[in-house]
């Protein structure tokens, strides 16, 4: 029961931590919870549909219709990631202003929401995917009670989404200014984290199989299984023992959504 409770939680985790990191960068913007719950619903819609469906998916490409799925995914997630974060870097202070004045201008900041979408629903349906794979595999194969493994996937389901809401009212207790400045680098570190995990599908699926080394090794202080490092994960994308490739596709996607967003606000400074 506390395996499976572990793993759901950490699938659960990351995806909840995700959405309640965009949930505090959009605060204040008319409509978001709609559109945030939208991309959830689908999300959770498309885990389901996913996972009935792996065993056939998994014969396409060759035997690499897994690997196939989980890189249009991220990638889609990632693309919309990155012009949210981008847009909102542009847009940050009417947003702030939006946020004071909840009720003016009810329309701005729905612009960039459809990205929001798919992000969170690109999130969820990935996770999800996973945690009905892993559950559905465990109640036909494991000699535990059906009774404990409900348990341990309740238990580990609201401790993950727990933990994401705490993330979202301890932001939504910062102030509109300091919060969108504080959201902007949490979207470009979950941007990096995409990136870093795109990189790392392409490797074990053999795509890409240059800086294959393993960069650096913290598993010894900082275990990605544990509860610090499966938290970090979830808000920077912290891995104990990332390839070069990993750490490359990081840094590059982190300073070109960065850059790029530094770019339209000097465009356009009185934004």
């Amino acid at each position: 029961m506390f395996g499976t409770g572990l793993i759901v939680f950490r699938e659960t985790l990351e995806a909840a931590l995700f959405v309640g990191i965009l949930a505090a960068a959009t605060q204040g913007v008319a409509q978001r919870t709609r559109w945030l719950a939208l991309g959830v619903a689908l999300g959770v819609a498309g885990s389901l549909l996913l996972a009935g469906a792996m065993e056939q998916v998994s014969s396409w490409a060759n035997g690499f219709g897994q690997d196939l799925v989980n890189l249009v995914v991220l990638s889609v997630a990632l693309f919309m990631l990155a012009w949210h974060s981008i847009w909102v870097s542009a847009h940050a202070r009417e947003m702030s202003a939006q946020a004071q004045q909840l009720g003016q201008n009810a329309a701005l900041g729905e612009g960039t929401l459809w990205a929001v979408t798919v992000a969170v629903a690109m999130t969820v349906l990935r996770e999800g995917a996973e945690t009905v794979l892993f559950v559905t595999g465990l109640m036909s194969g494991s000699p535990e009670h059906p009774m404990a493994l409900a348990v341990g996937t309740l238990s580990g389901l609201a401790l993950g989404l727990l933990a994401g809401w705490l993330i979202y009212r301890g932001l939504g207790r910062v102030q509109p200014k300091r919060l969108f400045a504080i959201t902007n680098v949490l979207l470009l570190l979950l941007a990096g984290s995409l990136a870093s995990q795109l990189a790392k599908t392409l490797q074990q699926a053999d795509w890409l199989a240059w800086l294959g080394d393993t960069a650096w090794d913290t598993s010894s202080l900082l275990s990605n299984d544990s509860l610090p490092g499966m938290l970090l994960h979830g808000v920077v994308g912290y891995d104990a023992s990332p390839s070069l490739l990993q750490v490359l596709f990081y840094a590059a996607t982190t300073l070109l959504i960065g850059l790029s967003a530094r770019h339209i606000r000097m465009r356009h400074p009185g934004r």
